[in-house]
This record gives structure tokens, C-alpha cells and sequence, in this order.
């Protein structure tokens, strides 16, 4: 098949069909690189001034400006472009996996990584917990799973939504809105579970991407029914199957749609502001939650 060359537009205006980036053709997209109107995807596209380009017409030095900081290739939200946009989204799927074989060769690890506000883990012993200062448990549990469905469905719901954000994003950028996301589902669990409640999963860090997802579509100007229904499908599965720690689901929800908003939307003048701004107000939203109910429950 013949290549358009970069620099060279389409003169005949037709669309037949969803356009398919042109590096990767079975990825539906309605982004076109500003410089040579060639169809791209969010792994392929590079904040440019005005609009994105794409990576050929960034290594040809079609950007604005002058000097290496100038040319320099940008995510969507100003992140730096990896050589493999999925590289943190398979150390976080290994680590899950990895904490998964470990807790079932070695059960007796499982309660002292699972987030519990306040119980009697041991016979005669004293309580533990979030509230006795183990902090620590709003992140362990975060990645631990105990049946194998449950980290079946995590892992497929990372590996799927991931991949496209971290591409975006950048990789600072899309671990920052993970584990905060998780953060914010653990603490929220914290606050409105009963203290001796165990809970343990990813579904919260996994919301957040969903969440982040949806933003990021509606950005880019895709069709926002697919991830709109995998959502009510989702929230529909949490409250209406038991065993579900819903607030973990939720706080992850709303944590990742505030810090992509934040993220996809920040004004170019003021991005690092918006965004380190936006992300710091959630991390003390998570520790105000935190020490209110460890405050509660001493």
C-alpha cells in the first residue's frame, strides 16, 4: 500500500469509514497530525503548539520554537515520549501478579499486608490496623488479591486501559494518577468500612484509569459510549454483587477523573501548576480522611 509522505495532506477530503492510525491501522482514531494530516493514535501523538503531530514530522523538525527543549517530543500532557509506552504498566502488572504467588505460597503474609481499620488479626493479641499507625496498609493492599478472578479481572482491566494512558500521559504522569487513585480508594474504604473489615485489591487504582479513560476520550473527541457503558456495566457489578468493597471503587473513580482532568486540560502556561497542584490536593484529601478516622477510632 502506498504511503502518504509526511508534509503532504489529502486533497479529496474523503472518509470512508473511522480513520486507523497510520503507524498502528487497526487502532480507530479522530486525531490527525497537524503538520501532514495523517490519521494518529494516542500513542502516537505528540503535543505540539497548536493541535498534535505525529513522530515523523517530529523527527524532521517540523515543531515550532528553536533550540532541543523546543523540539523536544510531548505527551498530551506534556510528559516526556517513551520508547515503550506500556513499560510502567507491566512492572505495575508484574508486582500485582508477583504479590499474588507470594501471599498463596506464604498465606501468613496476607493479613499483615490487607488494609483493616482497627481488629484483632490474632487471638489474645493487640489490635492492628490503619488506626494503630500502619499506614502502610493503604498502599500493601493495594496490590494483593486473593481469589484468582479478582486479580484476573484487575489485571485485564490495567493491561486495557493502561496501555493508552501511559502512552498520553507519560509515564510520571500515569503512575502518579494510579497509585493516587488507589490511595484515594483505600482511604475512603478506610473511612466508611467497619474497622475490622478487611479489603484488598487494585479495583480502586483500576477505576481511577477508568475514570482517566473517559476524560481522556472525551478530550481527544472519541466516541465516548464504549468506555460510558464498561463504567455503568462496572458500578452496576459493584453494588449490586457482595463481597465488593464499593468505596474503594468509588474514591478510585473520582480521584482518577479529578487528576485527569487536571492533567489533559491544564493550560500550557500553567501545566505544571494544574497538575502538581491538583494531585497534591488529593493526596491531602487522602491523609485529612485518614487521620479524622484514625482520630475516630482511638
Amino acid at each position: 500500500m502506498d504511503e502518504q509522505p509526511p508534509g503532504t495532506r489529502d486533497q479529496s477530503g474523503a472518509t470512508d469509514g473511522p480513520l486507523g492510525c497510520y503507524r498502528h491501522p487497526g487502532r480507530e482514531t479522530g486525531i490527525r497530525c497537524t503538520r501532514c494530516d495523517r490519521p494518529i493514535c494516542t500513542e502516537c501523538m505528540v503535543s505540539a503548539s497548536v493541535g498534535f503531530q505525529c513522530p515523523d514530522c517530529v523527527r524532521q523538525g517540523s515543531g515550532t520554537g528553536h533550540g532541543p527543549a523546543a523540539n523536544q517530543p510531548r505527551t498530551l500532557a506534556g510528559g516526556t515520549i517513551a520508547a515503550d509506552p506500556r513499560l510502567v504498566t507491566k512492572i505495575l502488572l508484574a508486582l500485582n501478579v508477583a504479590l499474588f504467588i507470594v501471599v498463596h505460597v506464604k498465606a501468613a503474609l496476607l493479613p499483615d499486608l490487607t488494609l483493616f481499620g482497627r481488629a484483632n488479626l490474632y487471638y489474645g493479641g493487640p489490635p492492628e490496623g490503619v488506626a494503630e499507625g500502619q499506614w502502610y496498609r493503604l498502599v500493601t493492599s493495594m496490590f494483593l488479591h486473593q481469589e484468582v478472578w479478582h486479580i484476573a479481572f484487575n489485571m485485564l482491566g490495567l493491561w486495557w486501559l493502561g496501555g493508552p494512558l501511559e502512552a498520553a500521559l507519560g509515564r510520571a504522569r500515569y503512575l502518579t494518577l494510579y497509585l493516587l487513585s488507589g490511595l484515594a480508594g483505600s482511604a475512603l474504604t478506610y473511612w466508611l468500612a467497619a474497622p475490622n473489615q478487611p479489603s484488598l485489591g487494585a479495583s480502586g487504582a483500576i477505576f481511577g484509569l477508568l475514570g482517566a479513560t473517559a476524560v481522556l476520550m472525551r478530550r481527544l473527541n472519541y466516541d465516548m459510549r464504549p468506555v460510558l457503558v464498561l463504567l455503568a456495566l462496572n458500578l452496576l457489578f459493584t453494588f449490586t454483587w457482595g463481597g465488593i468493597a464499593w468505596q474503594a471503587h468509588v474514591g478510585g473513580l473520582i480521584a482518577g477523573t479529578v487528576i485527569a482532568i487536571a492533567m489533559v486540560h491544564a493550560p500550557r502556561g500553567r501545566r505544571a501548576l494544574v497538575q502538581y497542584g491538583t494531585c497534591a490536593l488529593v493526596l491531602a484529601a487522602v491523609i485529612l480522611i485518614v487521620v479524622a478516622r484514625t482520630a475516630a477510632l482511638t
